[in-house]
């Protein structure tokens, strides 16, 4: 008669094990349908001709990779902001993506500034930044922080590679075109540097600053002009580029002169100029048309499909950058900032350029640069004589970041 009691306790406990059971399967079912939140920034009504190109390679990205799964058996989800290019503007935009959508890390940004006050937020929150597009070195050496990383070629990666192709040629006596800010500053610098150093004999004669988006291009154009350059570096961009372009060929300053100028092959800056695209010039670029690797040709042919129109760099660097991200996230099997970071130094994957690591010495991407010149075809500039430079192989040494970083 005592069997019994007994027999229906043990049966209530097998049913209270088995609702347990349940409830941390659903418990654990829902965590793992709960989405990976990035909170991402940009400068999209500034900038929005790069931006929007930009907008649509993450999107493709995150619409892949959920296809396929997403990672650690939870989708992406991206929540998109808009800092204005503004530097308040982006802090505030930051603090609600982590306060109020309890965002698990951030991505983005484009203009160095903007980049900069984002990667010293997320350092004071303790949470992983990934900085898709500032260019700014500053970012990853002088104010560079445990939390934050940069996938785009640096400022000084591009201007080595410069450099090396204007000591090829024979001019001797060289001007500087750049904006007044963080960006052109450092472009400049990493250049003369570099040149100087691989032909001693150059001199810079002339240094013109115009402020971004400022541009007086006829009284610029006329300030190099008297300086009787046997070359140019050009660092303007945008619409600065393209009065400094008309107006310089209105007035002859590009005849019979070499010029060497940064990121201008890039098709956000050769569209506006059409056929107005200066012949002959040295460029970083993206000549997206004739790149035939398998993997850039995948990525081409799903963009294509989706939005029936061609990349841009902010294309490229907003896929590449949600590729980066999930592939940190899995090897960290988290979104702990803590195991993200560690997860991200010496991060190896493939991607449309090609493999691509970052360095655990300065958080820096070695995605590397196309170098080439310029051409017009049916009335657009594009890119001719191109070859892809592997970044890896124009980084600064170990003992140069310590430096930079005031590091021991």
């Amino acid at each position: 008669m005592k069997v019994k009691p007994r027999i229906a306790r043990l049966a209530m406990l097998a049913v209270k094990l088995a609702l347990v059971g349940g409830t941390l399967a659903a418990v654990s079912a829902r965590a793992a349908d709960k989405p990976i939140l990035i909170g991402e920034i940009s400068s999209y009504s500034a900038l929005p001709v790069g931006t929007e190109a930009y907008r649509k390679g993450w999107q493709l990205a995150v619409e892949e990779i959920n296809q396929g799964g997403g990672v650690l058996g939870r989708p992406l989800q991206v929540i998109s902001r808009d800092d204005a290019g503004k530097p308040d503007v982006a802090l505030a935009v930051a603090n609600e993506l982590v306060s109020r959508q309890g965002v698990d890390l951030l991505t983005g940004t484009i203009l160095s500034n903007v980049g900069l006050a984002v990667a010293d937020f997320a350092n004071q929150k303790g949470v992983f930044f990934l900085a898709t597009q500032p260019l700014t070195d500053a970012l990853i050496w002088e104010h560079g922080n445990d939390t934050t990383f940069r996938l785009r070629p640096s400022t000084f990666t591009q201007a080595m590679i410069l450099a090396e192709e204007a000591a090829k040629l024979p001019a001797k006596r060289w001007a500087t075109v750049a904006p007044n800010y963080e960006f052109g500053q450092s472009a400049v610098a990493n250049f003369k540097s570099e040149l100087k150093r691989l032909r001693p004999d150059v001199v810079f004669v002339s240094a013109q600053w115009p402020p971004l988006g400022k541009i007086d291009a006829g009284i610029l154009v006329q300030a190099v002009a008297a300086s009787s350059p046997d070359a140019i570096f050009n660092a303007t961009f945008g619409s600065d580029l393209v009065q400094f372009v008309r107006e310089g060929d209105l007035r002859g300053l590009f005849r019979d002169r070499s010029v060497i100028s940064i990121m201008t092959g890039e098709p956000e800056y050769l569209d506006p100029l059409k056929d107005e695209t200066p012949k002959g010039w040295i460029v970083t670029g993206y000549p997206w048309d004739s790149i035939k690797t398998p993997e850039h040709a995948r990525f081409l042919a799903a963009y294509q499909a989706r939005y029936h129109d061609y990349p841009r760099i902010g294309s490229l660097m907003g896929y590449t950058n949600i590729l980066v991200l999930a592939e940190a996230i899995k090897r960290a099997g988290s979104t702990d900032t803590g195991a993200l970071v560690a997860a991200m130094k010496g991060l190896t994957l493939a991607t449309p350029t090609g493999p691509v690591s970052f360095r655990a010495i300065d958080h820096q991407s070695t995605m590397g640069v196309y170098v080439g010149r310029l051409d017009v075809r049916d009335g657009h500039g594009v890119m001719v004589d191109w070859r892809y430079e592997d970044g890896a192989k124009h980084q600064p040494s170990d003992d140069f970041v310590r430096d930079k970083r005031r590091e021991p």
